[in-house]
């Protein structure tokens, strides 16, 4: 199913979810129970063989014995697949002493609401706030209620708009939307795992199952889509019930705001000092609760709401638009600022210093790796910069890739992104056709929302197959910055293409089967001698075949088979010699395009008899 044929259906079975509820999430069930029958169908179907294989071992002994190792390896690899268990969530747990004032509140929305209580509360370092009902039996249920309360998202809202939050999630537990949400989950799980498994495998008996699930999976997916969508509206009006209105508004509206001040300028702070510093030396945690009543000004919030107040519900999340939301529950947007002390992280009371502290901790000690690669890299880039530049006030000429160098170092660890882009400018004009010089202007251009740079991408990928991925996903992420879904998809499409095209070509080109269709391989005689000249100076390299691999996925490519011996008769074969052999070639030859290379003793024999017969194959 294509994009756009899932989202006609999921805008279309929203407005059946909308009408009917009940008697859509039944339906839902239903499709479920479908599935699972077929699955079960065809799991006897594979154990009555399985038996009837085993009772025929007397009569038909070699040949019975192996079909039977075939179809249970097969029947163990589609139950492998099939058993799908949820992991329990990680966080640090709170208890009720440690901070009483929190699980007091917690009390007042259960106890107001009729919810089941919470078996454990855990504080992570998400901007987020989610309930989740983790099965101890896994498809015999006995859920297990966890409450998972983001530090970040405490520091963020005030108590009333926490409290919102909180409702929010009570409404989903209320509702059974855990429950219901954890066993769709599991539906999903199982059924792509067991896809993807028969697709990695290749096995014939896949025809048992492919082709219904290659149907079920997408169609089911689309039905329980809007359900998820309508859990969302439903906690909404408890949240908005329990509290107000208008609390709810403000904290729906508080938590776009800070997300993106956090996404676009707290935490991108934080890691450009990795720039600077060899080791992270900031408490992110902390701090974060002061940098969000400080840093966000008026006008910054103005533009972060109306972003998100402008973003249209589309079929790639679950949770609705903010515009959506609110109109749902009948209020408007309501940005409230927050002051010092006023915060819902005072509900932690002391436990507040230990969580912080506990998450600054963790932050430190995943980042440390990336932030020291990030220090070598910058600072690497930074003496090759000045490398450059001392080059360019000497007056040297460099090459086009030295010149595209300098310019993307000068934006990336020179932090002068307006220089970077005037470099590139220039060098556009003295080499209108270069693609190095175009793609580099032209995404420069698209990351500053100048549709200047569409052209150029486009130009770039006529000029050059291998930037069709780079530039469709520029161009994409240009037209969603700047509201235009349906250009958007076109690109996300193509792009989306084009991978998989370059995948299949990357698998074809990576593998050599007695199947394969082998042709000469027409090389000029310059190029033919150049190679023969790199291969004579490998030791141990006896005989080495060359043919060309027919191949399916862009064919005007050249792919290579090399079949290369290196044992006389006379002598027994050495792993080890084939290996060195193997190795050596690989570091020291170059081919004129993507070259398979195989040794075609022991196992292979059946290559050099294959290859050894072709007229024209022998290189050495």
């Amino acid at each position: 199913m294509k994009d756009e044929q899932f989202e006609a259906l999921v805008r279309k079975l929203e407005v059946r979810a909308s009408e009917n509820p009940a008697a859509y999430r039944g339906r839902v069930v239903l499709l479920a129970v479908l599935g699972n029958l077929y699955m079960i169908v065809m799991l006897l179907a594979v154990v009555a063989l399985l038996v009837a294989l085993a009772a025929s071992v007397a009569v038909f002994k070699a040949i019975a014995v192996k079909l039977l190792l075939v179809v249970g390896v097969f029947l163990w690899m589609i139950l492998k697949a099939l058993w799908v268990r949820i992991e329990p969530p990680v966080g640090r747990e709170l208890s009720r002493r440690e901070a009483p004032e929190l699980f007091a509140t917690i009390d007042a929305l259960r106890s107001a609401l009729h919810a089941p209580p919470f078996h454990r509360v855990l504080i992570n370092d998400d901007f987020n706030a989610s309930v989740v009902q983790s099965p101890r039996l896994g498809i015999f249920g006995w859920y297990r209620n966890y409450l998972l309360i983001g530090l970040p998202l405490m520091q963020s809202l005030s108590v009333d708009q926490f409290k919102a939050v909180l409702a929010h999630e009570f409404g989903h537990l209320a509702q059974g939307h855990g429950r219901m949400s954890s066993w769709i989950y599991c539906q999903r799980m199982r059924w792509n795992r067991l896809l993807s498994t028969l697709e990695a495998n290749n096995s014939r008996a896949s025809f048992l199952f492919k082709p219904f699930l290659n149907w079920f999976v997408p169609y089911f997916s689309a039905w329980s889509f809007p359900l998820a969508r309508s859990n969302e509206y439903e906690a909404d009006a408890i949240s908005a019930r329990l509290t107000s209105p208008q609390a709810a508004a403000e904290a729906l509206t508080r938590v776009n705001v800070v997300g993106a001040y956090l996404d676009e300028r707290y935490w991108p702070r934080i890691y450009q000092m990795a720039d600077d510093q060899p080791q992270p030396g900031f408490a992110p945690y902390a701090h974060l609760g002061h940098h969000v009543i400080a840093e966000i000004d008026d006008d910054s919030a103005a533009r972060w709401l109306t972003k998100s107040m402008t973003r249209n519900t589309g079929v790639g999340d679950t949770h609705p638009a903010l515009a959506d939301r609110l109109k749902a529950i009948g209020e408007s947007p309501r940005f409230v600022a927050l002051e010092h002390g006023q915060g819902a992280q005072r509900l932690l009371g002391d436990a507040l210093v230990q969580l912080s502290e506990y998450f600054d901790a963790s932050w430190k000690g995943a980042v440390l790796a990336s932030w020291e690669n990030r220090y070598r890299e910058v600072q690497d880039g930074r003496a090759r910069l000045a490398e450059l530049n001392a080059s360019i006030r000497r007056g040297e000429e460099l090459s086009v890739q030295a010149y595209c160098d300098r310019a993307r170092l000068t934006e990336r660890v020179g932090g002068d992104p307006d220089g970077a882009l005037l470099q590139f400018r220039a060098l556009h004009e003295r080499f209108p056709d270069e693609p190095l010089i175009c793609f580099g202007l032209g995404t420069l251009l698209l990351e500053r929302d100048d549709a200047h740079g569409c052209e150029l991408v486009e130009h770039v990928m006529r000029l050059d197959e291998d930037a069709i991925v780079g530039g469709c996903e520029a161009l994409r992420d240009f037209h969603l910055r700047n509201g235009r879904d349906a250009e958007a998809r076109v690109w996300h499409e193509r792009m989306a293409d084009r991978w998989q095209q370059e995948q299949a070509a990357q698998q074809e080109r990576g593998e050599v089967l007695l199947t394969d269709t082998f042709e000469r391989h027409a090389l000029s005689t310059d190029t033919l001698s150049a190679l023969r000249a790199q291969l004579a100076a490998v030791v141990g390299l006896r005989k080495a075949y060359l043919v060309r691999k027919r191949v399916r996925h862009f064919p005007d490519r050249p792919c290579y088979v090399l079949g290369y011996n290196t044992t006389p008769f006379y002598r027994l074969r050495s792993k080890r010699r084939t290996e060195q052999v193997m190795r050596d070639i690989q570091s020291s030859v170059d081919f004129p395009g993507d070259t398979i290379i195989i040794c075609v003793e022991g196992e292979n024999y059946r290559f050099g008899r294959k290859l050894r017969f072709m007229r024209g194959t022998r290189v050495l």
